[in-house]
């Protein structure tokens, strides 16, 4: 009885983590409008973990750079399975305007699967909504294959 309450409650709620490994800040300053009353993705179960142990999505905003690289590893690894990862703006796909710096280390797929991204520098909140939803679903899709 207790397990499919539970199992009813983590559909539902869909913790997010963001990690910053080294961008301008549009993307995060982004982010934050989409937490905000004006487009309250809360209405859509996301709320901010102030840890990534209790997150399940993890969103990345920035070029992986060489301070960050080592940074993203490990909070990738604190994030219980099943995750997703989202890559936020152009930067964690491609660089972007940073790419070939001496300090960048490269993309985002490079260290980890990357299962949602989007796209935009800075993507539009609208996209960032979208985007979140899409990986909530894709969050759902591996909790059941875990079954």
């Amino acid at each position: 009885m207790f397990e499919k309450l539970i199992q009813k409650g983590l559909e539902k709620s869909a913790w997010l983590y963001h990690l910053n490994t080294g961008s301008c800040n549009g993307c995060d300053i982004e982010l934050v409008s989409v937490i905000t009353p004006r487009y309250d993705a809360e209405r859509f179960g996301f709320k901010i973990a102030g840890s990534p142990r209790h997150a399940d999505i993890i969103v990345v905003s920035g070029p992986i750079t060489s301070q960050s690289r080592d940074r993203l590893i490990r909070t990738l690894a604190q994030v219980p399975e099943p995750k997703v990862v989202v890559s936020l703006g152009s930067c964690p796909r491609s660089c972007n305007v940073f790419n070939g710096s001496y300090c960048v280390e490269g993309p985002l797929d490079k260290y980890a699967p990357i299962d949602v991204s989007i796209a935009g520098c800075p993507p539009k909140p609208e996209a960032i909504m979208a985007g979140l939803v899409r990986a909530v679903e894709i969050l759902k899709e591996k909790r059941r294959a875990m079954k």
